[in-house]
């Protein structure tokens, strides 16, 4: 059932991703609005888990699940029934995105109350391929739902989910929690809601309005795009947020995050690691699509059998990595995983090119799989196990917020990596192609260096066609174009790799093993065995 629910919380974007087009021409809006929806959906997501764990904390667990399902599922509903763009952002983004932030931060730990050693360790892999396979699993879904029948039918279905997962919630037992009903820091929430938004934000549109250079920035301030401007102020605020919750703690007052946490180095670990996992997966799953969509011109479902593998791949190595850890341990799962991503990024980057080579793109996706799933499998029981019952809702809200940040920072440097490569290529190819007139040459590499979007050829063709150049011009400049396309994925893969690389140095600190009772040190938090 709680991985019925995982499976349910993470499936939404991968569906709204491959549903843009079909939104866009039902609702009559523009895709830009959509990309809107899906951000403000992450938005919502990372601003109010940190305080969704703690209202778990003041009302019990399985309550907040229970309201945090009832909400997402009103917020299904209400996204199945929208008629225009300003229903979908209460729907979606608002509703289910609120609903979404108090359910997962209990969901963990109700699975923590719930089960002891060995069978907790396994439960919480079950949890890590339920997440991983509804983000590899949503495409293929929300492709054939959409192009067969209505991206609508998915929130439909989802409400049933969540009714059948609430009429079972009874048998779950209540975990300890708290000997008292902590106080909520409202003014806590609110710093660091405003200041996680503004974060992710940065992060998201940072492809859109430019990372230093503007782009399509709404504002330029003194010259230089809004994205460093935001996360500016994002940092401000989440600095003026850890202050307050040092004032609160020295005054004896209950804060929203005990900052005692951070120095438990188990938890520590778990947490940046987390936020790395999501990065790469993320990075990934924005390159892939872009390669198999745009690049070989796959549909919505075909890119979606294509990442089957990944799917099958990480279930099973999530399964088996509880019985590895207590063999191996958390830390030397988590590192081989990360080894194996590497070595996936890697392999993609030498299997890609203007054919699929579906033997060896098939075996690199299952070799991604692995990977992810050997980290995913332990990385929540490491989380979990390193605090005692009364910090667990806490705990949970600071995982998911480090899983939601490392999705918009995976998003937005792949992306950069991504969109800088193919301007920098494009404008070099372009500059040396002698079939070109110099003033083609010298005119489009201006233009060029101003950035390109990644696009499929054809629409790429089309625009040139439409800019008076002869067919041997466009034929050259659309060669050149599909050249560094592929330059720029493969660029964006070695970074990813060297992101997996440089993830290691995020495992230090995990636990050789994990016990099964730690001991629990001041403030509630635990210290397992380093």
């Amino acid at each position: 059932m709680l991985a019925t629910a995982q499976v349910l919380l993470v499936l939404d974007t991968a569906v709204m991703n491959v549903s843009i087009g079909t939104l866009v021409e039902e609702l009559d809006t523009e895709v830009v609005a959509i990309q809107g929806v899906i951000t403000a959906y992450s938005l919502v997501m990372a601003a109010l888990m940190i305080t969704g764990g703690k209202l778990g904390d003041r009302w019990g667990r399985r309550r907040t699940f229970t309201i945090g399902m009832a909400i997402y599922a009103v917020g299904s509903a209400t996204t199945a029934m929208a008629p225009g763009v300003g229903v979908l952002v209460i729907g979606w983004s608002v509703l289910e995105g609120a609903g979404a932030a108090l359910a997962l931060p209990s969901l963990v730990a109700l699975v923590a109350g719930s089960y002891r050693g060995r069978e907790r360790a396994t439960a919480y892999g079950v949890l890590g391929a339920a997440a991983g396979v509804g983000v590899a699993v949503g495409p293929i879904l929300g492709g054939w739902v959409t192009t067969s029948l209505s991206w609508r039918l998915v929130f439909v279905g989802e409400v049933v989910l969540v009714l059948l997962i609430l009429s079972g919630v009874r048998l779950l037992s209540e975990p300890p929690g708290p000997a008292r009903r902590p106080e909520l820091d409202l003014v806590g929430a609110v710093l660091s809601a405003i200041g996680l938004a503004l974060v992710v934000l940065a992060a998201l549109q940072a492809s859109a309005w430019g990372w230093l250079q503007p782009r399509s920035s709404p504002v330029t301030p003194l010259g230089f795009s809004l994205t460093p401007f935001v996360f500016a102020g994002g940092v401000v605020v989440l600095a003026g947020f850890v202050g307050w919750q040092r004032r609160r703690e020295e005054a004896g007052r209950d804060p929203l995050v005990r900052l005692a946490m951070f120095a438990n180095a188990p938890l520590r670990a778990g947490l940046l690691t987390g936020l790395a996992q999501n990065t790469l997966l993320l990075g990934l799953f924005f390159t892939l699509p872009l390669y198999l969509q745009l690049v070989l011109g796959l549909d919505a479902f075909r890119t979606g059998v294509q990442l089957l593998p990944v799917s099958v791949a990480l279930l099973v190595a999530s399964l088996a990595g509880a019985s590895l850890a207590g063999r191996l341990g958390p830390r030397t799962v988590v590192r081989v995983g990360l080894a194996m991503i590497m070595a996936a990024a890697l392999g993609v980057l030498a299997v890609i090119g203007p054919e699929l080579a579906g033997t060896a793109f098939a075996i690199t996706m299952a070799l991604l799989g692995t990977g992810m799933g050997l980290v995913a499998s332990q990385l929540g029981n490491v989380v979990q196990s390193s605090v005692d019952d009364a910090a667990r809702s806490e705990a949970g809200g600071l995982q998911f917020t480090a899983q939601n940040l490392g999705a918009a920072l995976g998003t937005a440097l792949v992306g950069a990596m991504v969109l800088g490569s193919l301007t920098a290529t494009f404008g070099a190819s372009v500059a040396a192609d002698e079939r070109l007139e110099p003033a083609l040459r010298a005119d489009a590499a201006v233009r060029i260096s101003a950035g390109v979007p990644f696009a499929d050829t054809d629409t790429v063709r089309d625009a040139l066609a439409a800019a008076d150049l002869s067919d041997d011009e466009v034929d050259a400049l659309v060669e050149d174009y599909a050249e560094a396309q592929l330059v720029g994925l493969r660029s964006a893969l070695l970074g990813v790799a060297a992101l997996a690389l440089a993830a290691q140095a995020a495992t230090r600190r995990l636990p050789r093993r994990v016990d099964e009772a730690p001991t629990t040190a001041e403030g509630g938090v635990a210290a397992p065995q380093a």
